[in-house]
């Protein structure tokens, strides 16, 4: 499978929003949605690595379809405010790289 960009990926979601008379929710609805996609997320990895293991009636749910349910909706969050992830991408490198450079120990390279 081809790797995609993240402006791809901002690509193909406009599109498949572009179906629906409806189009992106607004950014409350969003963020709404955001948190309940991080709350499932937390679930899974509370049963996977946590105390609380899953009961026998509960769906088998995956971290990964998870991580892709708030990657969609980061995506959707981005593109309705016309934010560019790959310019906010670099621009966080950018603050890690500086601001927070001697913030953790680095691995011996040598």
């Amino acid at each position: 499978m081809k790797e995609k960009s993240l402006a791809e990926l901002q690509r193909e979601v406009d599109q498949y929003i572009s179906h629906f008379k409806e189009g992106y929710f607004s950014p409350l609805s969003m963020l709404a949605r955001m948190s309940e996609e991080v709350g499932e997320l937390a679930r899974e990895v509370n049963h996977r690595f946590g105390e609380k293991p899953k009961k026998a009636s509960e769906a088998d749910n995956s971290i990964e379809l998870e991580l892709g349910d708030i990657l969609f909706i980061t995506i959707c969050f981005a593109n309705s405010l016309g934010i560019d992830l790959t310019e906010a991408h670099d621009k966080v490198m950018h603050k890690f790289n500086t601001r927070d450079a001697n913030r953790w120990t680095k691995k011996d390279t040598e």
